[in-house]
């Protein structure tokens, strides 16, 4: 789906990361013998099918300045116009580069992993409530009950039911199980300091933050299942507890929080007191996003982790500094400009065929996971707990998936050779597409709903 350039860009330039992945789709489609295009257009017919590419990502692009006002007054999310936006795009322009994510897999990782990141370092710096065990219970019990639930129930299902191998049925739950950073904006807390953080978008942010990296380890099982013969499972089980579940989580919370500390202290202490830095830079919070991740990723630990880690540690350094709000300012922006773009490609993705492998029981599977195994999974994992059943029931419900579950799914599938690849990519896009569909249609208005009720209990 996605590709890599040859030429390098200013770090500040993050508008063009986006552009260049879909430029080079039509590149790359030439080179791996897409005969529609080379045999069709002259290198004159090419510069304009570019052209064309950067338009409609700029129109695509402005729009997204228009979506929090769109979104406020219809309660539509901004993921539900870009999606069928590209859907249209897609299905008028026949001259746009297939959106193949096992055509252009390390582009599909790559696009992704970077919108990941980057939402990663948003979402730490929004919270702001300080963190503790005590003050983020409800999170903690939703990236374990719950995490674990969704994945056994989803794994049970994708083999008994959907008739795929055990390694791929694995693959699915662990795909399926993270809550999307990404695409959760509408349920999620406000910018920094400006107080709308009740306990169900407080809840739902940080887990969008935290689990997204705790899925890793059970996409490493099912890559372990799937690569392993009978004669070596052991020894690849015993890696996997070691390495995969111990020290990548471990080194990911460790260095995440280190370096965090070490950015905090150098920007919030050193630098401003000497006046060696100016606060206005709100990019600082992606150029420390794409460090840290990349610092630990040379470690073999768990980027993800880390970076949300890092967001979290360097809000909690001084919680209320206006400086919070620029990087948020930033790296939100950031976020919608590589959002807009993976929208688009996502949505031209549903004209090429990602669906054709959809079967009546994945579509009856897409359903009973949205509106069974999720729900059932967090209010089961919220037992107990002093909150008000509408408030266990919106956080339960609302755990929205997408982006991150693609990039699970192309990592997975680019480490090893599992059974039902095709199925796979069919029914995680059908999950995220009825996703982007239900719950963004309905997420804006539920959550103004629980606000009025709890701000005024009757």
């Amino acid at each position: 789906m996605f590709f890599k350039c040859d030429f390098d860009l200013p770090e500040s330039s993050y508008f063009y990361v986006g552009l260049m992945v879909v430029v080079q789709m039509a590149i790359m489609s030439r080179k791996k013998g897409d005969h529609r295009i080379r045999n069709s257009f002259t290198t004159q017919a090419f510069m304009d099918i570019y052209i064309l590419i950067i338009t409609i990502i700029g129109i695509a692009i402005l729009g997204m300045a228009w979506m929090p006002s769109f979104t406020a007054r219809t309660g539509i999310s901004d993921s539900v116009v870009y999606v069928l936006l590209g859907v249209l795009v897609y299905s008028l322009i026949k001259q746009l580069p297939r959106p193949d994510p096992v055509l252009y897999q390390d582009y599909t990782i790559h696009m992704t992993e970077l919108v990941v990141v980057v939402s990663l370092m948003g979402t730490g710096l929004k919270i702001d409530r300080p963190f503790s065990f005590k003050n983020w219970a409800i999170p903690f019990r939703l990236i374990s009950v719950t995490m674990l639930l969704c994945i056994v129930a989803v794994g049970f299902l994708a083999w008994r039911f959907l008739g795929f191998s055990l390694p791929s049925a694995l693959l699915l739950g662990a795909v399926l199980a993270p809550t999307d950073p990404v695409l959760a904006a509408d349920v999620q807390v406000g910018p920094p300091k400006e107080g709308a953080a009740d306990d169900v978008r407080f809840s739902l942010t940080a887990e969008a933050g935290m689990n997204d990296g705790m899925a890793f380890p059970f996409t490493w099982l099912a890559i372990v299942l799937a690569a392993s013969s009978a004669g070596n499972i052991t020894t690849g089980l015993t890696m996997w507890v070691l390495v995969d579940l111990i020290y990548k989580i471990a080194s990911g919370v460790i260095f995440g929080f280190l370096l965090g500390r070490l950015l905090a202290y150098l920007v919030l202490n050193v630098s401003e007191k000497s006046r060696r830095i100016n606060l206005d830079d709100g990019f600082i919070a992606v150029a420390a996003a794409l460090s840290i991740f990349g610092i630990v990723e040379l470690l073999h630990g768990y980027g993800f982790v880390a970076v949300f880690v890092a967001a979290v540690t360097f809000r909690n350094y001084e919680i209320n500094h206006d400086f919070h709000k620029d990087m948020h300012s930033f790296s939100d922006q950031t976020e919608r400009i590589l959002v807009a773009v993976v929208l688009l490609v996502f949505g031209g993705s549903l004209v090429h065929g990602i669906l054709d492998e959809v079967s009546w029981q994945m579509a009856l599977f897409a359903v009973g996971f949205l509106f069974l195994i999720r729900p059932l999974s967090g209010l089961i994992a919220l037992s107990g707990t002093a909150l008000h059943f509408n408030e266990k029931l919106g956080i339960s419900f609302y755990g929205i998936r997408g982006i991150g579950s693609f990039y699970y799914l192309a990592f997975a599938l680019k480490e090893a050779n599992f059974t039902h690849a095709k199925e796979l990519w069919s029914v995680t896009a059908l999950i995220a597409l009825l996703s982007v569909i239900v719950h963004g249609l309905t997420a804006t208005g539920v959550m103004k709903r629980l606000e009025k009720y709890f701000q005024n209990p009757k």
